[in-house]
């Protein structure tokens, strides 16, 4: 008769999720899993066939799951519009100010570091990025009909170089967490939306 699990998977998850978002994909060892979450290395093996790499799938999931919402915030409500887009954005701009937000987020930090070689994680983060883009179409949609962009605005055009600009952010605010800089990225980005001035 097999043993009872000595442990919580997701509370396994969660530990490994943040070692992961902290360390990265290569630079977390088996070792640093066992200390993170307290897990034996035969145990982590048994409760997640594949070991490291499908612990790590597991946590991109669970972070798409639990962190990606309290991201979002507004903007996945249906009612969203312009102010809940640069909600997201300011968002993002205030934790890249914060030691814990230059940690990024897991997602962007896969995409760059595992995307090109990973085809499962590059599913993960290809599925997060389609959630982004419905969600600043759907704002913009919204906003178009409201009159808070511009006439003639494509909806997704639009969201895609959103997506895009938010992912160049995290990216430049890890390595350059300069507040004037940040802000200016997204200024520049709400310009190109803008209702000409009357």
């Amino acid at each position: 008769m097999p043993r009872p699990r000595e442990f919580e998977p997701e509370q396994v998850l969660d530990a490994a999720m943040l070692r992961f978002w902290e360390r990265g994909y290569r630079a977390t060892s088996i070792e640093d899993l066992v200390k993170a979450t307290g897990v034996k290395p035969g145990s982590i093996y048994s409760a997640f066939p594949g070991g490291k790499h499908a612990l790590f799938l597991k946590s991109l999931e669970r972070y798409a799951k639990l962190v990606v919402p309290q991201k979002l915030g507004e903007l996945d409500a249906p009612t969203a519009s312009v102010g809940e887009i640069r909600g997201y954005f300011d968002g993002l701009v205030r934790d890249l100010m914060s030691p814990e937000g230059r940690q990024g987020c897991l997602l962007v930090n896969t995409a760059i570091e595992n995307a090109a070689e990973d085809d499962e994680a590059a599913a993960v983060v290809r599925g997060h990025l389609a959630r982004l883009e419905r969600c600043m179409t759907r704002a913009l949609e919204t906003a178009l009909r409201h009159g808070e962009v511009r006439p003639g605005l494509d909806p997704v055009g639009g969201a895609r170089l959103l997506v895009a600009t938010a992912q160049g952010l995290m990216v430049v605010g890890k390595a350059n967490p300069d507040e004037t800089l940040l802000r200016a990225i997204v200024e520049n980005a709400f310009a190109g939306l803008a209702p000409p001035q009357s």
